[in-house]
């Protein structure tokens, strides 16, 4: 009992540095938050954060992975993929999901943290990209190849994933001033995710339309064009 004591302890001192780091870095960046600050925050010593996150360093990577979490889970999308056969009810889920946190009246602070990170790249990105980003990719290039039949790692199905998802973090990240002064009719999140729904499903047909048609062109052997007869030479 004694033991199971220490764990749940040790668990919740983790997840109290973890978030205090991750409102400092949200608000001051990495470059310009120190350990000495965060220790004050959290109301511990460098100890704690060596022994769960072996430093600094190790903190702001856990910060980074927790942070992007906050966009969308994993499991979020692993149960995405598996609560319907159709893939346009998945994609249309998990947008609706992205333009309703986008409503939201204060981000959480992981919106902060993501964008410094993607503004101003640190050591830790590759570690983002690879336990965060890659795996999430991964699940949701499988949908878009599915709508698009095309395989996942089609080039067109990359760069559509791209188009998909660019639009909900540029809702995200964007003033609240957008919608509450420049564009009024982004209040109207159940209208805004159906558009949104609409616009991309119908870019992914034209994509996949395209690439399917060029696919063709290079599969099928063209008839040679008929050459003109050289003209015969002047006796």
């Amino acid at each position: 009992m004694a033991t199971r004591t220490q764990r749940t302890d040790g668990n919740t001192t983790r997840l109290h540095i973890l978030e205090t780091a991750g409102r400092l870095f949200a608000e001051q960046g990495f470059a310009e938050s120190t350990s000495k600050e965060i220790c004050t925050r959290a109301g511990t010593n460098m100890a704690a954060i060596n022994y769960h996150f072996g430093g600094r360093d190790g903190l702001y990577e856990a910060v980074l992975i927790e942070a992007h979490k906050q966009l969308v889970s994993l499991d979020e999308l692993m149960a995405l993929s598996v609560e319907s056969s159709d893939p346009r009810q998945k994609l249309r889920t998990f947008l609706t999901h992205m333009v309703e946190m986008s409503a939201q009246p204060k981000a959480p602070w992981g919106f902060r943290v993501v964008l410094r990170e993607a503004l101003s790249p640190s050591p830790a990105m590759p570690a983002l990209i690879q336990r965060a980003v890659l795996p999430k990719a991964k699940l949701l290039r499988g949908i878009v190849g599915e709508i698009m039949g095309l395989p996942d790692d089609h080039p067109s199905v990359q760069r559509s994933l791209l188009l998909t998802v660019l639009p909900c973090l540029v809702l995200t990240v964007a003033p609240k001033d957008l919608s509450s002064k420049v564009l009024p009719a982004l209040k109207e999140t159940q209208a805004l995710a159906g558009e949104v729904v609409r616009y991309v499903l119908a870019g992914l047909d034209a994509v996949a339309k395209e690439a399917k048609g060029a696919k063709g062109a290079k599969g099928d052997e063209a008839p040679l064009p008929e050459l003109a007869p050289k003209a015969g030479k002047r006796r």
